[in-house]
């Protein structure tokens, strides 16, 4: 059975974008994987650690026939390949991937919650989600309204580097 999951994807080092193209191209040749949507990619000042680059986000729509942990294990092993090293929490990385939702499951588990325990607290997440699934509910809330109530315009879009994104991916 597949399920429907939301993934974010960030990132302010080397080079996010070429980052991303890689995810994707590695989410969507996974065989239990379909990708439904993409959002634009969003520049972001820094959350939580301040004195690092910006940040660019994006969110993905897909179809997946992996368990929740079995996602999980794919987007780590994404994340290593890219060369992420959790040093610093907040700190600055190579590619983040976060599951933030699957299908209407709540799950809290060491290591693994969904929906993500922050995902209404953070418009660099809740911005490219909104772009491409306004309805999805979160809780008793949807996207958009989660979107609304943060009213954060520190989240730009970045055309050039969404340009770039869909160049990269047509290679």
């Amino acid at each position: 059975m597949k399920i429907e999951a939301a993934l974010a994807l960030g990132g302010n080092l080397d080079d996010p974008i070429e980052a991303f193209a890689t995810a994707l191209a590695s989410l969507k040749r996974h065989p239990e994987n379909i990708l439904l949507r993409q959002s634009s990619v969003y520049r972001t000042a820094p959350w939580g650690k301040l004195d690092q680059p910006d940040f660019l986000n994006m969110a993905v729509l897909i179809e997946t026939a992996l368990s929740p942990g079995e996602l999980l294990e794919l987007c780590l092993e994404i994340e290593r390949e890219r060369g992420r090293e959790r040093l610093v929490r907040w700190g600055p990385r190579t590619l983040d991937i976060d599951i933030l939702t699957y299908g209407e499951e709540a799950i809290d588990r060491p290591g693994l919650q969904i929906p993500h325990p922050r995902i209404a607290e953070r418009a660099f997440v809740l911005t490219p989600l909104n772009e491409i699934a306004p309805h999805l509910m979160i809780g008793e809330k949807s996207v958009a309204e989660l979107h609304a109530a943060l009213a954060d315009d520190s989240v730009r879009l970045d055309d050039e580097a969404t340009t770039r994104l869909g160049a990269l991916l047509e290679e």
